[in-house]
C-alpha cells in the first residue's frame, strides 16, 4: 500500500426494507412501510390551528407526496426552482399499534421532508429538521398507546426561491415505523469493512452498536452471518458483550469469506449479511442488509483502479425528480431510467447535489454504478438563486446556509451512516463548486488570466475570500472522516485556478474539476500529488478526449443524464434542458453520441438538421426524415464502427471512416427527398450495425402501449403507458402533436403525464397533455386491490384506444 491516503476498499453493504405498507397497524417487529392513509393541507399555522376544521379541508393521500408538482406553474414563482410554489404544509396520519408492547421501542423514520420539518406525536414536540434531504428518525415510545395515536407534520417551504434547482416540497419519499426490543442495535449502527481481500478470502470486520434501554446491564450475542443469495452460509462470528444501559455499546466481529465473488457494474454480485442479537438463546433484534465485495483505490497518475483493475469513470450527474411526477418519484421510475443508463454505457452516477432517494443506491448496488454521493450547493454563505430566468436579473440568497453553521456536520454524518455500507459508493463529496468565483468567494488572481464561470468581473475585493474556505472543508473532512476512513473525501470544485490559491484542495482526498478540462494537464504537473477527477462536465467529444488521452484523469462525470425542473431559462421554460434523456425517460440524439464514445456494442445513428443559405445548420438534430423537396440537410452520424455508409432510397451517398477528429462530425449534406435514409456500419467488411428514418405520410394512427400486460405482486405498482403519434403504416410522426386525453378505471389511478416538452406550463396533474415531437409517456399507479384496470385513450384526430391490464393477487 504505498499511497494510503488514496487506498480505499471495503465489503459493503445494503440495508433490505419490507415493501408492505403498515396502513393504520404496525407489525410486531422491524422495519416496515408506514406511507398509508396519511392527510395534507396548505396553510401556515400552529399545530392546534391546523388541527381545528377550517376553510382548507385535509385530502387524503399516500406518501411519498410533493405538492409543489401539482403547481400551477406561474412567472411569479422562482426559475431556479422551475416556476413552482412552495409554501407551508401540513400532514397527519392516525393509527393504532397492532401488539403494542410498552416494553418496546417504536421510532418513526423519514427518508427525507423538504424542508424545515417539524413532528409531533399525541401533541408531543419531537423535533425540527432543516435539511429537506437527510433522513430522519424520532423515538416515538415515551408518547405512544396502543390506540388512538396520532402524528402531525408540518413542513415549511415558504421561501420557494431556495435553490438553483428543483426541490419539491413534502414528505416527498418513504416513511417507516421502526419497532425493535428494548436491547436493540441502534439506527445504522452496522458498519462492514474488509481491511484485506485476496482472490481467495475476503477478511471482514463487522462493527456492531447495541443500545440497552433497561434499567440493569445484561449479556447478549451477537452472531453475524454472510449467505450467497441462495441462502447458503459462507461465513459466520459471534460475540458475547456486556451491554451497558443509557450508553451505545461496541462490538467487533472478524469473518472470512472463502472465494469472494467480487462486485463490479459488470458484474455487481451481492450476499446477504445478518445480524443477530440474542439473549438466553432467543433473537430480540435482527438487521438484514445485501453485501457487495470490492476494493478500490485512486492514483495520482494512473486514475482509477477497481478490484486491481484500471477503468474510466464513465460518469452521469442526476437530480432526483423525474419531471410529472416531481420528487416523489416510484422507484420503478428510477429502476427504468438506470437501465437506460446502462444502455448507454455509464458506470457511475454522482447524485448531484445532495443525498438522494433511499432505493436509488439500493438500485445502484443492485446494478452496478459506481456512486458519489455529495452532501452540499452551498455551505455557510448562500449562492445566487435565479428567479427571472438563469442569469437574468437579480438573484434570491435563500437557502440552507442559513442552517449550516448549527446543522452542516451533524448532515455530513447522517449521509455517511445512513449508506457507508452501499457497495456503489465510492466517494463521499462535502460540497459542489462552494468555490464558484464570487459567487460569493474572491481572490485577486481573478484579475488575471482566463477564468470563465465568474459572476461579476475579476476580483471583488469587499466579497469573503478564498482561504476561508480551506478552513471550513477541514472541519467537514474531520467529521466525514469520523464516521468512514473507508472512502475519500473530496469535492467538485469550480474555480480551481481561485482554490488553488488556498488550502482547500489540499484539505481533500481526491479533487473534482467541474468544467476544467484546460487545467488538467498544468495541474498535474504543479501538484503531482493531487488526485484529479472530472466532477461534472459537457459532453463535447474534447471534453471526454481530455479523460480518455490522460492516464492521470479517472472519469467524467455529464451534466447531465436527464433533464431536470428548474435551473431554468427565462420563462415559459421551467426546465433545463442539459440531459442527455429527456424529462419522459426517452434518449435525445445527444444520447447516442455519448453510447457511441462509452458502449463497446456496435451502433449506429443518424439525425437531421437543416442547412441555412449561408451553409450552416440550425436547430438542435432531430430523428426524423422530413422537410421540403430539394432542401439541403445535414445528416449527422454517431457510431463506434470502423467505417459507414449512408443511403437514400437505396443510392450510396458514400462511405466515412467512424472514427471522430475534433471540431468535426462524420457528416453529409443531403438535398431531401422523401423516402428511407438508413446508415450501416461496417467492422472490415461486415456490417455490423443499421439506423433507419422513414419519411411519413398524414397522421392517422398511434401506437399506445404499456410495459406490462397483468399485475401479479402485492402492494402498488406502476404502469409505463407509452404513446406514439404515427400514419397508417406504423412511421412516428414528429411535427404534428395532438392532445391526448387519458382515464383510468379499476384499482389504479393516472399519476402525470410527460412529454418532455420544457416549455409546456400546463398543469402537470390534469388528465390530458399534448405529445412533443409525437411522443407521451403516462405513469399509471395500481392500488393493489385485485381486478382490471382499463386504460382509455382519446384524442380529436385519432382513433380510441383502450387497453386492459389484469391486477391479479398472487397465492401466498
Amino acid at each position: 500500500m504505498k499511497n494510503q491516503k488514496h487506498f480505499f476498499q471495503g465489503i459493503i453493504l445494503i440495508i433490505v426494507l419490507c415493501c408492505q405498507d403498515i396502513g393504520l397497524y404496525a407489525q410486531e417487529e422491524g422495519k416496515v412501510l408506514f406511507n398509508s392513509d396519511w392527510q395534507f393541507k396548505l396553510g401556515d399555522s400552529g399545530l392546534e390551528e391546523a388541527k381545528e376544521v377550517g376553510p382548507t379541508k385535509w385530502r387524503d393521500l399516500d406518501l411519498p407526496h410533493d405538492w409543489s408538482v401539482e403547481g400551477p406553474f406561474d412567472k411569479k414563482w422562482a426559475s431556479g426552482t422551475g416556476y413552482l410554489p412552495g409554501g407551508v404544509g401540513w400532514y397527519k396520519k392516525s393509527f393504532s399499534i397492532n401488539h403494542y408492547n410498552p416494553k418496546k421501542k417504536y421510532a418513526i423514520y423519514f427518508d427525507g421532508i423538504y424542508k424545515n420539518s417539524e413532528v409531533w406525536i399525541n401533541g408531543k414536540y419531537l423535533g425540527k429538521r432543516p435539511n429537506g434531504f437527510i433522513p430522519i428518525q424520532y423515538d416515538l415510545t415515551p408518547y405512544l398507546r396502543a390506540k388512538g395515536n396520532q402524528i402531525y407534520v408540518k413542513v415549511d417551504h415558504s421561501d420557494y426561491a431556495d435553490s438553483r434547482y428543483y426541490t419539491g416540497s413534502g414528505i416527498y419519499r418513504n416513511v417507516y415505523m421502526i419497532t425493535q426490543s428494548s436491547n436493540h442495535i441502534s439506527k445504522w449502527g452496522v458498519f462492514f469493512k474488509t481491511p484485506k481481500i485476496t482472490k481467495k478470502s475476503a477478511y471482514a470486520e463487522v462493527e456492531v452498536t447495541v443500545e440497552n434501554h433497561e434499567k440493569n446491564a445484561n449479556e447478549v450475542v451477537l452472531i453475524a452471518t454472510v449467505a450467497d443469495l441462495e441462502g447458503t452460509t459462507v461465513a459466520q462470528s459471534q460475540k458475547t458483550i456486556h451491554n451497558n444501559p443509557n450508553e451505545k455499546n461496541l462490538a467487533l466481529l472478524n469473518l472470512e469469506i472463502k472465494n469472494p465473488k467480487l462486485w463490479s457494474p459488470k458484474s455487481p454480485n451481492l450476499y446477504i449479511l445478518t445480524v443477530k442479537l440474542q439473549t438466553n438463546g432467543k433473537t430480540i433484534d435482527r438487521w438484514e442488509e445485501k453485501v457487495g465485495i470490492r476494493n478500490f483505490k485512486f492514483d495520482p497518475d494512473h486514475g482509477f483502479f477497481l478490484n486491481g483493475k484500471n477503468m474510466l469513470l464513465k460518469g452521469v450527474c442526476i437530480h432526483h425528480d423525474a419531471g410529472t411526477l416531481g420528487a416523489a418519484v416510484p422507484k420503478e421510475v428510477w429502476a427504468e431510467r438506470l437501465k437506460t443508463l446502462k444502455e448507454l454505457g455509464s458506470n457511475a452516477i454522482r447524485m448531484s447535489h445532495y443525498p438522494h432517494q433511499d432505493y436509488i443506491y439500493e438500485l445502484c448496488d443492485e446494478m452496478g454504478f459506481l456512486v458519489q454521493d455529495e452532501a452540499f450547493d452551498e455551505w455557510e454563505l448562500g449562492k445566487n438563486k435565479w428567479i427571472e430566468g438563469w442569469n437574468v436579473g437579480k438573484p434570491g440568497k435563500d437557502g440552507y446556509h442559513i442552517s449550516f453553521e448549527k446543522w452542516g456536520k451533524k448532515d455530513i454524518a447522517d449521509m455517511i451512516l445512513r449508506n457507508r455500507n452501499r457497495p456503489s459508493i465510492i466517494m463521499w463529496s462535502i460540497g459542489n463548486e462552494i468555490d464558484y468565483p464570487n459567487d460569493p468567494y474572491t481572490h485577486p488572481i481573478l484579475d488575471e488570466g482566463n477564468n470563465p464561470q465568474i459572476y461579476g468581473k475579476g476580483y471583488q475585493k469587499d466579497n469573503p475570500p478564498v482561504g476561508r474556505l480551506g478552513e471550513i472543508a477541514k472541519d467537514l473532512v474531520k467529521t466525514a472522516k469520523e464516521y468512514d476512513p473507508t472512502r475519500p473525501i473530496t469535492a467538485a470544485l469550480a474555480g480551481v485556478t481561485m482554490s488553488n490559491h488556498s488550502d482547500y484542495p489540499s484539505t481533500l482526498d481526491i479533487v473534482g474539476y467541474n468544467y476544467q478540462e484546460r487545467r488538467y494537464e498544468e495541474d498535474h504537473k504543479n501538484y503531482p500529488n493531487r488526485v484529479i477527477y472530472g466532477s461534472e462536465n459537457g459532453d463535447s467529444l474534447e471534453a471526454w478526449l481530455a479523460v480518455k488521452n490522460n492516464d492521470y484523469i479517472a472519469s467524467q462525470f455529464i451534466w447531465t443524464a436527464f433533464d431536470f425542473l428548474g435551473e431554468a431559462r427565462a420563462w415559459p421554460a421551467r426546465s433545463s434542458g442539459a440531459g442527455i434523456i429527456d424529462l419522459a425517460g426517452k434518449p435525445k440524439p445527444s444520447f447516442y453520441f455519448r453510447k457511441s464514445l462509452w458502449n463497446d456494442e456496435p451502433m449506429v445513428y443518424i439525425g437531421t438538421k437543416s442547412i441555412k443559405k449561408s451553409g450552416k445548420s440550425y436547430n438542435p438534430l432531430s430523428s426524423s426524415w422530413i422537410g421540403e423537396k430539394g432542401e439541403l440537410k445535414s445528416v449527422v452520424c454517431y457510431t463506434n464502427t470502423d467505417k459507414v455508409e449512408l443511403f437514400l432510397n437505396g443510392k450510396s451517398l458514400g462511405k466515412q471512416n467512424g472514427s471522430y477528429e475534433e471540431n468535426k462530425s462524420i457528416t453529409w449534406k443531403v438535398p431531401y427527398e422523401p423516402g428511407k435514409l438508413i446508415i450501416k456500419g461496417y467492422n472490415g467488411e461486415d456490417i455490423v450495425a443499421e439506423h433507419q428514418l422513414l419519411t411519413p405520410g398524414s397522421l392517422s394512427d398511434w401506437i399506445v402501449v404499456t410495459d406490462k400486460k397483468t399485475l401479479t405482486g402485492y402492494g402498488k405498482e406502476v404502469i409505463f403507458l407509452d404513446i406514439t403519434l404515427t400514419d397508417r403504416n406504423g412511421i412516428e410522426i414528429m411535427d404534428n402533436d395532438q392532445i391526448i386525453y387519458v382515464k383510468v378505471k379499476g384499482p389504479a389511478k393516472l399519476i402525470g403525464l410527460e412529454s418532455g416538452n420544457l416549455s409546456d406550463t400546463e398543469n402537470y396533474k390534469l388528465d390530458y397533455k399534448k405529445t412533443y415531437l409525437g411522443k407521451l409517456r403516462g405513469y399509471i399507479q395500481s392500488t393493489g386491490d385485485k381486478g382490471n384496470i382499463k386504460i382509455k385513450v382519446k384524442s380529436e384526430n385519432l382513433p380510441d384506444k383502450e387497453l386492459t391490464i389484469a391486477a391479479i393477487k398472487p397465492s401466498k
